[in-house]
């Protein structure tokens, strides 16, 4: 497991800031030069993104144009923001804030609450489930273990997306949620939890940006120290960003525009988090003079694996797929990916365990080859094939590294021996630092060879393992090191959550796997019921199981083998067929359906302007004013009034007789497209061109919602039918 593009573990700190742009492709550099205004990298998987944007900020930070303090990184994990940080260290940019949003939050949250709130800040709960059992209690409702964990998964929805109790039954039937009890029923059980939180005195992780949210609308002075301190913001992953973490991230930007968000709409796999690619999509209607810069080359994948990438994406739908990208493999070719048939699931299992023993056996690392299923269900199965023939492997979503008591005990060890190392019997006979860590770790519990079996023994071998490979890694790039230098080389990679590779095959879930890679990967149980999920039913549910299964393709460099089994257990109908998203791309199942990528070439585009009539749309770079009330003058925030161009209870001049006109031959459209009528034009969108009733192409381009692609199709009717011209209100073709 890497990151997109194959770096020494312990490179040479660049130089200066110019040799931090070495070895960046146009697209990469342009990311990592634009320090000013907004930004949006569009990047496809494995073309580099975080590469780019981690030296965006080391070059601006070795330029003297960012101050490292004045920098916040946030994303979604802390392994990727440990990943983020390292990275900045090994280029020469520390100091620079990588953070969780929520970890950004609860940071400021701490520090604010005496002066904001008053006292110390209420204790902050892991887990939230037995608190909704108790609310259950309560309310006299009784839940199984899966009730619980369904209803606690809607209590979090709720909460990011800042739907209140009252709210939440007509919430989630708008949003398509896919309920597990009476919504009514729902909304009791998450009124009541909030109470018992209340009479406890504790808050949850959601409670922490909802918190850090309400302080920074109410306290002015706070908002304003906040803004003082952080002036440039990088977010990755900004497909998955929830409503209540993109309100944070307007607070703490205020009134200022220097923001560069990193994501990929394709990838968009948490929607049942209340993540939406719609911040995303809607960047450039937020930030009209945003420059845009679309990563496509795959440096990642085999032509075989990307080919395969964008054959799942060509035959996608909706706003996502209007969107995607076409990667562009820069690898050599290799193997084509395998599909492998079975009779049922031990034999699939049994089947990729001697795949990978013969892999291990030609010389492939087990590190490289992963194997990745829908669920977390199936891990045990092939668990068990893996431990039979003596294949290490390590789960992926288990505890962080350095939080593991195995890793906390053998540290203590290693700080131990580098003080007093003089005195210790075990170091008698060790002639460089791996065999000083080697016979140190021995002592606790660490062997030359992986015990038999699975298991907790297992895990705490493979947690020490790496802590061996690391050392050996490190004596290799620092020749004459010392144990205290690997103590501190450690001590600053647990500080950056970040780890080192463990030695063994790794089983993850799709889910799990977003943001990693492998040289091998096994990608096992792709059959109907499985890949789609068979609670997945609405076209929205089953296009984001599309999008999985692209992510799952995606973390393969070389060799891609997909499986499926045609029954669950041995003797068992074999009722199953292979995923209808392999349709067209597996061998013998037809030819593939497809379409052109929406999102168009990698470039670079800079802000807009109209154009002569006829021409299509171009972007210029410009210079970002707030959004303001054109009535009253109020700055506006909300997407809604943004469009408008107005408060919402700010009267309207609005031009009724157009505006049913424009809704008339909207629908029209949208018959036409096949689409809902709002992915043509929404209802605010169409009000604000029947307020501004717009005669020419600039006018029309300035209204939000409009945006290039719409304007390009659509602009020419609109003007037309803004003149009082006719453009034609039937239903027929040509």
């Amino acid at each position: 497991m890497t990151a997109a593009t194959h770096s020494p573990l312990f490179p040479r700190v660049p130089d200066s800031a110019d040799a931090v742009l070495e070895g960046l492709d146009p697209e990469q550099r342009e990311v990592a030069t634009a320090l000013r205004g907004p930004v949006c990298v569009l990047a496809g998987a494995g073309t580099g993104k975080t590469r780019a944007i981690t030296h965006r900020i080391a070059y601006g930070v070795r330029a003297g144009i960012l101050q490292p303090s004045s920098v916040l990184a946030v994303t979604f994990t802390n392994r990727a923001a440990g990943e983020m940080r390292g990275r900045l260290r090994q280029l020469g940019a520390q100091g620079v804030q990588a953070r969780t949003f929520h970890s950004a939050a609860l940071r400021q949250l701490q520090y604010f609450w005496p002066k904001a709130i008053g006292g110390s800040l209420p204790r902050l709960v892991d887990r939230k489930i037995q608190l909704v059992a108790d609310a259950a209690a309560a309310c006299r409702v009784r839940l199984d273990r899966g009730e619980l964990r369904d209803v606690t998964a809607e209590i979090e929805w709720s909460k990011v997306t800042q739907t209140v109790p009252a709210d939440y039954a007509s919430a989630a039937v708008k949003a398509g949620r896919d309920i597990p009890r009476d919504p009514a029923e729902i909304a009791q059980l998450y009124s009541a939890y909030e109470d018992v939180k209340r009479q406890r005195g504790v808050i949850d992780f959601e409670d922490v940006l909802l918190l850090t949210v309400a302080v920074l609308q109410d306290r002015a002075d706070i908002a304003e120290q906040v803004r003082a301190q952080y002036q440039h913001f990088v977010v990755d992953e900004y497909q998955d960003v929830s409503p209540l973490q993109q309100r944070l991230l307007e607070l703490w930007l205020g009134e200022r525009d220097d923001l560069c968000v990193v994501g990929d709409a394709s990838q968009t796999i948490y929607s049942f988090t209340g993540a939406t690619p719609d911040h995303l999509l809607d960047f450039r209607t937020r930030h009209p003079g945003a420059t845009v810069v679309k990563l496509v080359r795959d440096y990642r994948s085999t032509p075989q694996v990307v080919h395969l990438a964008n054959g799942l994406l060509s035959q996608a739908s909706g706003r996502a797929a209007d969107h995607r990208l076409e990667l562009v493999s820069q690898r050599d070719p290799g193997p084509e990916p395998g599909y492998t048939e079975y009779p049922d699931e031990p034999a699939e299992a049994e089947g990729a365990a001697r795949r990978i023993r013969e892999l291990l056996d030609a010389g492939v690392p087990a590190a490289e080859i992963a194997v990745l299923f829908r669920t977390n269900a199936q891990s045990e199965t092939y668990e068990q094939a893996l431990a039979d023939l003596g294949i290490p492997y390590q789960l992926r979503g288990a505890e962080r590294f350095f939080d593991r008591p195995e890793v906390r005990k053998a540290g203590v060890a290693l700080r131990g021996a580098a003080r007093f190392g003089g005195n210790d019997t075990l170091l008698e006979d060790a002639v460089d630092l791996p065999s000083q860590v080697r016979a140190v770790l021995s002592g606790e519990g660490w062997t030359p060879q992986p015990p038999a079996g699975s298991g907790a023994v297992r895990e705490r071998w493979e947690s020490l393992a790496a802590l061996v490979g690391l050392a050996q890694d490190f004596a290799a790039a620092q020749p004459g090191a010392s144990l205290a230098d690997l103590v501190a080389e450690l001590d600053e990679r647990a500080n950056a959550q970040h780890a080192p590779t463990v030695q063994g095959v790794t089983l993850a879930s799709l889910h799990s796997a977003k943001g990693l890679e492998w040289d091998v990967v096994f990608l096992v149980g792709v059959a109907e019921g499985m890949m789609p999920i068979t609670y997945a039913r609405t076209d929205e549910q089953i296009e984001e199981e599309r999008r999985l299964l692209y992510v799952g393709v995606t973390r393969a460099r070389e060799r891609l083998h997909v499986s499926w089994a045609l029954s669950r257990s041995p003797g068992g109908r074999p009722s199953r067929r292979p995923s209808r998203f392999l349709d067209g791309l597996r061998p013998g199942s037809g030819a593939a359906v497809g379409r052109a990528a929406g999102g168009g070439p990698g470039g670079i585009e800079r802000g807009f302007t109209g154009t002569a009539t006829g021409a299509p749309l171009v972007r210029r770079r410009t210079q970002r004013t707030p959004a303001r009330c054109r009535v009253c003058g109020r700055t506006l925030t909300d997407a809604g009034e943004m469009k408008l161009m107005r408060c919402e209870d700010c009267p309207s001049d609005m031009d009724e007789g157009l505006y049913e006109r424009l809704r008339d031959w909207r629908a029209v459209q949208a018959r036409r497209a096949g689409q809902p009528a709002f992915c043509v034009f929404t209802d605010k969108t169409l009000m604000a061109i029947a307020e501004t009733v717009p005669d020419e192409e600039g006018e029309l381009a300035r209204i939000p919602g409009v945006g290039v692609r719409k304007f390009n199709r659509y602009g020419a009717d609109v003007l037309a039918i803004c003149a009082g011209h006719d453009v034609g209100g039937d239903d027929e073709e040509g």
